[in-house]
């Protein structure tokens, strides 16, 4: 299969895209493959692009480089296609999703993969990436989707259910596991720890914060995980160099560590005896205890919702950084310890025929996790080599954990079919078993109220 070619939808992302171009250019392996950039904002395709052929002559990858404003003029003889889309206006749009459901006095603790904000993120997001997987079974019905684009979950089922194209979820939440026990096993671990790293919600002042000491951590421990994408819980925790079994030390230490820190994590954990990893941002998504109007938990766990003018004006600082790194004659090593986002690492190991342990992929469940249902998308670990995916058996989650993760699958396919043939019916139905809506009657106008404002993208349920 060597050299391939590689499409990547949704490069002209300033921190996905650069993020994926360098570390597939950078990649030994890779030298003499395609790479396609795609991406229907031209003035961010024609930035990246310019990257990349400066990155390819610095770097000496002597790969083919083009740039195509859709997806249909790349995807022909793709081995692989990396995918991570947002319906545009992206912050202006997610807010909206917080604001409708707030008019009625639903308050949702996050609105991005679960609540009512994740079933309209869904429905918007669905058709998009449905066109691209229906153009990959006309020309490459062989090629892997290694999907980046939220709700992980819903999209990895979306495609997984209704095409034929092989499909995996890459996430690097688990990351928030690492900063987490690197942040509470620092003394034991020799991990140097910002003061100002007090909590792991996604701000882009915490997030360097946390993947220094997730990197520094990743080094020393190995984490096993399992359980649903965004709402993943741990399984076990080790020593990376001796074998050791940390989690008695992580639970002595966790017992006295700041009880600010992640309270709801800590809550959840007293709770329910599982130690969810995802922080508690995420976690907040998928839980019923966290949306009362009057009791308002999102004051007493200090739960932030997404900051949209930070992130847009970050998003718009990083195009200055590339643009400015373009012009410039200065050399591009500092590139060289940018994180891989995750594909690089899967496709080298297809293509190489080598056996690499990812800790966190979305896939199918064929009995990876035996208490949920069979087909359902799951996060776990995975083997990759040159014969393909194979997801790494944990066995049964404790049922209370179960439970949950069965009423979000459940959520999720409703969702999906919603999306995929119009069905008002069935987008009711995933409203209301969504653990933020406790009224029947609300469920019907947050529905209506969705639909109407998003008609533009929905023509499915306006035939």
């Amino acid at each position: 299969m060597l050299p391939t070619k590689i499409s990547i939808i949704g490069a002209g992302s300033a921190s996905f895209g650069m993020n994926t171009l360098v570390s597939l250019m950078r990649s030994q392996l890779l030298r003499g493959s395609h790479l396609a950039l795609v991406d229907q904002n031209q003035q961010s395709l024609d930035l990246i692009g310019r990257l990349a052929f400066r990155l390819n002559h610095d770097w000496g990858a002597n790969m083919t480089i083009s740039t195509h404003s859709h997806h249909n003029q790349a995807l022909e003889g793709s081995q692989f296609v990396i995918l991570s889309i947002e319906t545009s206006p992206r912050e202006a749009l997610w807010r909206q999703d917080f604001q409708i459901p707030l008019k009625f006095a639903i308050r949702q603790p996050y609105a991005e993969n679960g609540g009512p904000g994740g079933f309209a993120h869904s429905i918007r997001n669905i058709g998009p990436v449905m066109e691209i997987v229906d153009q990959m079974e006309q020309v490459c019905p062989q090629a892997w989707l290694i999907n980046y684009t939220n709700p992980m979950m819903r999209i990895c089922d979306a495609v997984a259910r209704y095409s034929s194209i092989k499909i995996i979820g890459l996430c690097h939440q688990i990351m928030v596991g690492y900063a987490t026990i690197g942040k509470v096993l620092a003394q034991d671990l020799d991990i140097e720890v910002s003061d100002e790293f007090i909590n792991t919600s996604a701000t882009p002042t915490l997030i360097p914060l946390k993947r220094q000491v997730a990197r520094q951590t990743l080094e020393k421990i190995e984490i096993k995980a399992a359980g649903l994408n965004h709402f993943t819980w741990l399984l076990e925790v080790h020593d990376k160099h001796t074998g050791e079994d940390l989690f008695p030390l992580f639970l002595k230490r966790w017992h006295s560590h700041n009880p600010f820190f992640e309270p709801l994590t800590r809550k959840v954990f007293t709770a329910l005896g599982v130690f969810p990893i995802t922080g508690d941002e995420h976690l907040s998504e998928y839980l019923p205890w966290v949306s009362d109007p009057l009791t308002k938990p999102w004051e007493k766990f200090d739960l932030s919702l997404y900051d949209w003018d930070a992130w847009e004006t970050a998003r718009e600082q990083g195009y200055r950084d590339i643009q400015n790194l373009i012009k410039s004659q200065l050399p591009v090593d500092q590139l060289t310890n940018t994180d891989s986002e995750g594909a690089v690492e899967i496709i080298e190991n297809f293509i190489g025929e080598g056996n690499y342990l990812s800790q966190a992929v979305n896939l199918p469940n064929r009995g990876f996790i035996t208490n949920l249902p069979q087909g359902a998308i799951i996060e776990v670990p995975a083997l990759i080599d040159g014969s393909g995916v194979h997801g790494v058996g944990v066995g049964e989650l404790p049922e209370p954990v179960a439970e949950l993760c069965r009423r979000e699958i459940t959520v999720t396919r409703l969702c999906v079919d919603a999306a995929i043939h119009g069905d008002r019916q069935a987008a009711l139905q995933c409203l209301l078993l969504d653990p933020v809506v406790n009224d029947l009657d609300l469920a019907q106008i947050i529905l209506d109220e969705y639909l109407d404002a998003y008609r533009q993208y929905l023509p499915q349920f306006w035939k």
